[in-house]
């Protein structure tokens, strides 16, 4: 039985540490045959707490600290540490099926795949119309886009990213190790890097992981803002427009299509009906997918912010990116 080293980074997770743990344990996947390491980035909540509570019940699992406290510094400290044939990156967040593990080592055996991933189900752990409708809207495609792991498959695919994914671990010592200048991205960043070097990944149709997202919408715009930002800085740092997909930026081009046409048109007034259509497609797109994907557990009106915060908060992040780029130049110089 092939071993799998497990790891999951993790800062200030208190509400979502033990769950996914709990998942982590119950997997039908030999014991003696895996070994977990928590990455944790100096939690100042009881996350260390609790995690040092399950090392001690269970030897397999390892508490590691990760003094940079940034996910792929986390990734890279755990894959260094790891003995195992594949490794497998999970997210404190997550709670997974007990036959998550062998499910992902067995086809990517049957696949030679040099990483392989599951569905990603958006969940909510506190149920309300206000989280009933941020759920919806993370998992509808007007809100995410075409990720194929968000809006679901019939059929294995290869696609160009997956979450929580399986990798042999030579794809490490064939490529490198995750990117860490990238506070954001780095997975994306990673199997981007894999494609490029001629590797394949896969994402099955059958098996999924529940992902619990933030129940505010202060939250969703501080992680969307972040996201946005570092798809930017991403590309800057790599200096590959290729790091990233073309979904990644279509809030920005958004944003732009209603600023830059405003501002133009102080010289060329017409140039305001580009502004003008923009928002009106969008408005009559977001009325549209928010009565559909409204029903008795959700919120018109929550739907409705839900989906302004997420593109916007995003769009804005982007934007937000290109000014810091225009910084770090400005402090070379």
């Amino acid at each position: 039985m092939e071993k799998i080293s497990v790891i999951i980074p993790c800062w200030n997770e208190e509400k979502y540490i033990a769950g996914c743990l709990d998942s982590v344990v119950s997997n039908d996947y030999p014991k003696d045959s895996m070994e977990v390491f928590v990455v944790d980035g100096k939690s100042h909540d009881r996350t260390q707490e609790i995690v040092k509570e399950y090392c001690e019940r269970y030897n397999f699992i390892h508490l590691l600290i990760n003094e940079n406290k940034t996910v792929p510094y986390a990734m890279n400290l755990g894959i260094k540490k790891s003995t195992g044939d594949f490794i497998i990156r999970l997210d404190a967040h997550g709670v997974f099926p007990n036959n998550y593990f062998s499910e992902l080592v067995a086809w990517s055996k049957k696949l030679n795949a040099d990483n392989i991933g599951a569905l990603w189900i958006t969940d909510v752990k506190n149920k309300n119309p206000k989280t009933n409708s941020i759920k919806k809207v993370l998992s509808n495609k007007f809100g995410v886009g075409n990720s194929l792991f968000r809006i679901g498959i019939d059929k294995v695919t290869e696609v160009d990213t997956v979450p929580f994914g399986c990798y042999r671990k030579e794809v490490f010592e064939k490529i490198g190790f995750y990117d860490e200048r990238l506070e954001r991205d780095q997975d994306i960043e990673l199997n981007k890097r894999i494609k490029k070097n001629g590797g394949r990944i896969f994402l099955l149709p059958g098996l999924s992981s529940t992902y619990y997202a933030r129940e505010t919408f202060s939250g969703m715009t501080r992680n969307n803002y972040q996201t946005g930002l570092w798809n930017i800085l991403t590309v800057f740092f790599t200096k590959r427009l290729g790091s990233l997909s073309l979904r990644h930026f279509i809030p920005l081009i958004f944003l732009l299509s209603l600023i830059i046409p405003l501002i133009l048109a102080i010289w060329f007034p017409l140039l305001s009906l580009v502004t003008a259509i923009s928002f009106v497609s969008y408005l009559f797109a977001l009325l549209k997918v928010s009565l559909q994907i409204n029903d008795e557990t959700s919120s018109f009106y929550f739907i409705l912010l839900g989906f302004i915060v997420l593109h916007f908060s995003y769009g804005f992040g982007s934007l937000a990116g290109i000014f810091r780029i225009n910084t770090i130049f400005k402090r070379k110089g």
